[in-house]
């Protein structure tokens, strides 16, 4: 039988748009977070597997999904997971939404609006955010600003991806009618160069992915833990410039990853931003009335 490790494409969690268990988050979270990635990234790399048929994709989900629940022990990422997941006494609830969006990558190449998009942002990025929030013991009121800073993120990767997931895949998370009010068709993502109404249509997207990624500025304040809120802060600063990037390059022929020191500058920039913010929040209120 195939394991579903014969099946990783080679990414890891230094390959992504954002930290992962990074020298910020305390060491007591990592073995935990690492084995939820690798759980994801291995499901991922399923669902996005170039050759491997659609019915073997969803085979494979599916036993990643039982083996988390306890029923077999031939898939070691969800084995490692289930069994962090017990060490800590939380439920996988997370890991099966992340499921749900992987099936769909299988199953579902087109998208017709934005509310589809979320939809699927609601099962393919929310639940990671969520379970860092819960990871750290918040409060569930954070869940909307973390689901805002997800989505933003998915997004950003969506339209940085969207000619290689064509080409690749034949699938597209551009919602249709975004690409007809353009005037663009999907065939315009096998193009070398946007033309002028694709490229309208991505930076359009990538406007409103800017105002998603503004509904989630409050989160760093909102978590009690500071190592999160670092890390918090310096996601969202990644999130921020390639949203920036995007909505003035073309995806299609410029780079809209961010290099090793615009990485490094945006996470310096993160963290100091935030260790200042709860500086002058700890800061106490002088009272003019007491010298007086």
């Amino acid at each position: 039988m195939t394991s579903a490790s014969e099946l990783r494409s080679g990414k890891t969690h230094r390959d992504e748009n954002f930290p992962v268990a990074s020298w910020i988050i305390h060491p007591r979270h990592r073995a935990l977070i690492l084995s939820f990635y690798n759980f994801v990234r291995t499901a991922d790399d399923i669902a996005d597997h170039a050759t491997l048929p659609p019915d073997e994709k969803l085979r494979l989900l599916d036993l990643f999904e039982a083996e988390l629940l306890g029923k077999g022990d031939t898939q070691k990422e969800a084995v490692s997971l289930r069994h962090a997941l017990a060490a800590r006494e939380m439920p996988p609830r997370h890991a099966l939404d992340v499921l749900i969006a992987f099936r769909m990558d299988v199953t579902k190449l087109r998208y017709e609006n934005w509310d589809d998009v979320i939809h699927y942002c609601r099962y393919s990025a929310m639940p990671v955010g969520r379970f860092m929030l819960d990871v750290h013991g918040e409060s569930t009121s954070t869940w909307a600003a973390s689901d805002a800073l997800c989505a933003g993120l998915q997004i950003n990767n969506h339209l940085q991806d969207c000619a290689k997931d064509f080409r690749d895949l034949n699938r597209v998370y551009l919602p249709r009618d975004a690409l007809a009010a353009a005037g663009a068709t999907v065939e315009m993502l096998g193009e070398a160069k946007s033309p002028p109404a694709l490229l309208k249509c991505l930076q359009a997207l990538a406007v409103r992915t800017e105002t998603v990624l503004n509904e989630s500025k409050s989160l760093a304040a909102e978590v009690k833990d500071f190592r999160l809120g670092l890390e918090i802060s310096v996601i969202q600063a990644f999130a921020d410039k390639i949203v920036g990037m995007l909505k003035v390059r073309d995806p299609l022929a410029e780079r809209v990853h961010l290099s090793p020191l615009e990485l490094l500058a945006q996470s310096l920039g993160g963290v100091a931003g935030e260790i200042a913010r709860r500086a002058v929040g700890r800061r106490p209120v002088s009272n003019p009335a007491a010298g007086a």
